[in-house]
């Protein structure tokens, strides 16, 4: 019946009919290719990411993204070494009686 109605010319069930057989389409980022040093500091990430958006070699919109991932990345860690820290200070703690 929808099928139909969206063949006789009804938009909506065409536009119902068409949203439960075609997958939605997701805006994607480009895939980019720049200079990049996953083991350098942190610090030094963002300058390679920011030199290559001032080189034209990366959109701006994708530098931020790109950023806000290592910042990310960079929180995760810090974390890491804190709750090391503390497991640290508590094995010495506990090992003194």
């Amino acid at each position: 019946m929808l099928v139909g109605r969206a063949l006789e010319g009804d938009v909506n069930a065409a536009s119902i009919v068409l949203a439960k057989v075609l997958p939605s389409v997701k805006a994607q980022a480009e895939k980019v290719a720049f200079d990049f040093d996953p083991t350098a500091p942190i610090s030094e990430q963002v300058a390679q990411v920011l030199q290559a958006v001032s080189e034209g070699k990366l959109a701006a919109d994708v530098g931020r993204l790109i950023c806000d991932s290592i910042a990310r990345l960079a929180d995760v860690r810090a974390t890491e070494e804190l709750a090391a820290r503390i497991e640290a200070l508590e094995e010495a703690r506990d090992a003194r009686g």
